[in-house]
């Protein structure tokens, strides 16, 4: 999933029973093998890690102001995608840097701030010039729409931040704004007959994809919600279709399928579309119903499904850690993936930002400790090797996810400042 979901698609049948389980011990009783778990973490070590985090990707970004590159490839990297593969790619982790950036610069002292909008502006201004112009890599291969769906959040983000209102950035606002409805045209073009999205295409002869996932849906629910709000234009009915689509997936149990069908199901006892299967897709198609919800639909999902959602990812986390690093997708016990993890961290924080605020000085320390206890020497974090997008991706999916949830350290008296 962004990338996360980016990279490989399921085995198709997977997603309805078919494949085989894994040959491990029972996953009932499995316990993390990595990382290593403890208590929860505090708001000092996740602001030490917000700085550390944010160090890392102003450390690391590309003179044309992306981040990502399809350098040093692994050894599942170099057998299917091409270049238009990797431009994808590389846009989606842009846009994931930019949103994490302003997230961290709203948080920090003038000097690092300063440092965060200018990498800001250099990102956005790639994204502007790229992310539009990603063409469809192959007749099956169809990860542009990862780029059309974190450009699109990138530009919705930046709209509405104070600092594109500031003097001096007219031509940038104009610009964001143009990129944004050009991303829309995009979406729509790869919008399923079904409803939703997808990165790849079923049948290769077909201009428009027929499968449809839940959690990609999802994000581009988000992102048309946000696109309407600011006035852009946005399809009323494909919004509707697209929230019509997350809904369907979604399983009595709180679980939802990774594949839209017209019979969801859980599949069998260690299938994917478990809840075990489900822990981070559950977080983002929640998030999407609920703030759709706001919006005057009828999705079924309020505070108390939220609050269940998050207690389900703490609850089975240990299957996020079984599948975190390993290199091969969907290896791990319920058909998990290394690149679910950041993925669904990062959306578990939307969620915890969407409850009240009494709740949530409880509920982001859990956050923080499995989040902070995957970062490295030099501060960055990766859950899935993947040429050089692995590392700038989980570090913005992870330094978003801090800094939205993080309190500011309490005001020192001699200086006023939190940080």
């Amino acid at each position: 999933m962004i990338l996360a979901l980016l990279l490989t698609a399921l085995p198709q049948d997977a997603g309805t029973g078919g494949a085989p389980a894994p040959a491990q011990a029972s996953p009932a009783n499995a316990t993390a093998e990595a990382p290593s778990a403890g208590s929860p973490a505090t708001a000092s070590a996740a602001r030490a890690g917000i700085t550390q985090a944010r160090a890392w990707l102003l450390g690391h970004q590309n003179q044309d102001g992306s981040w990502g590159h399809w350098r040093n490839p692994g050894p599942y990297d170099g057998g299917w995608s091409n270049r238009e593969t990797h431009r994808a790619w590389q846009a989606a982790t842009t846009g994931l840097a930019v949103i994490a950036l302003a997230d961290a610069a709203e948080g920090a002292d003038d000097i690092t701030a300063a440092a965060s909008w200018a990498a800001w502006e250099r990102g956005v201004d790639f994204l502007c010039r790229r992310a539009a112009a990603i063409q469809r890599p192959s007749d099956w291969d169809t990860d542009n729409v990862w780029a059309y769906s974190y450009g699109l959040t990138a530009m919705t983000d930046a709209a509405r931040r104070p600092r594109l209102a500031l003097p001096g950035q007219e031509q940038r606002r104009a610009a964001v704004a143009r990129a944004g409805r050009e991303l829309l045209d995009r979406l729509a073009a790869y919008q399923t007959p079904f409803g939703g999205w997808s990165y790849y295409a079923d049948e290769s002869l077909a201009q428009r994809p027929y499968w449809t996932t839940s959690f990609l849906t999802a994000v581009n629910v988000l992102g048309l919600l946000e696109a309407r709000a600011l006035g852009w234009p946005v399809d009323a009915e494909r919004l509707r279709r697209a929230v019509e689509v997350v809904k369907r997936c979604r399983l009595p149990n709180g679980a939802y399928t990774y594949t839209a069908g017209l019979f969801p199901s859980p599949g069998g006892a260690t299938n994917i579309d478990q809840v075990r299967g489900s822990l981070s897709r559950i977080q983002v198609c929640n998030l999407a119903l609920w703030r759709a919800g706001q919006e005057g639909f009828d999705t079924g999902v309020g505070a108390a499904e939220l609050r269940t959602g998050l207690e389900q990812f703490y609850a089975e986390h240990r299957f996020l850690d079984l599948a975190y690093q390993r290199p091969i997708p969907h290896e791990a016990w319920y058909y998990n993936s290394g690149y679910f993890y950041f993925f669904g961290h990062y959306y578990a924080a939307g969620v915890i930002e969407q409850l009240p605020a009494d709740e949530r000085p409880a509920l982001a320390p859990r956050l923080w400790r499995h989040l902070l206890k995957t970062q490295q020497g030099d501060g960055s974090m990766w859950d899935y090797a993947m040429n050089e997008h692995g590392r700038p991706y989980g570090v913005a999916y992870a330094l978003s996810a801090l800094a939205r949830t993080t309190p500011p350290a309490p005001t020192g008296p001699a200086t006023g400042r939190s940080r």
